[in-house]
């Protein structure tokens, strides 16, 4: 089963949303905000979508500029970036879908359609 984690006001995770559902790809709904990914999901997604770990962070989002993660990321550690991904779904790039063999973060048609 495929997850599809997002949050349901933003834009993009609705055209992503629209594109499942018009592909008809089954999922699982999860609201970000209201249900925050652990730090553990976030470990193992992180590790599963082969990413480096600054891809998983929302960069436009209020939280990610009022905490100037742009200076502070690039001295931390993975493990204090996962810390503090978890602490926050707003924090968390977002769309995800997560599937049995792969990790997607963001919207882009192209790579959603080689994978699911």
């Amino acid at each position: 089963m495929i997850t599809f984690l997002c949050y349901p006001k933003c834009t993009t995770c609705q055209k992503a949303k629209a594109w499942l559902d018009e592909h008809g790809i089954a999922y699982t709904l999860r609201d970000i905000k209201a249900n925050n990914p652990t730090r553990e999901e976030l470990a193992a997604w992180h590790k599963a979508s082969g990413l480096p770990l600054r891809k998983f962070f929302n960069t436009s989002g209020l939280l990610y500029k009022s905490l100037a993660l742009k200076d502070k990321l690039p001295t931390m550690s993975e493990e204090a970036m996962l810390d503090l991904l978890a602490t926050d779904g707003m924090l968390v790039k977002r769309p995800l879908l997560v599937g049995d063999d792969f990790v997607l973060v963001g919207f882009k048609e192209t790579v959603w359609e080689e994978k699911t």
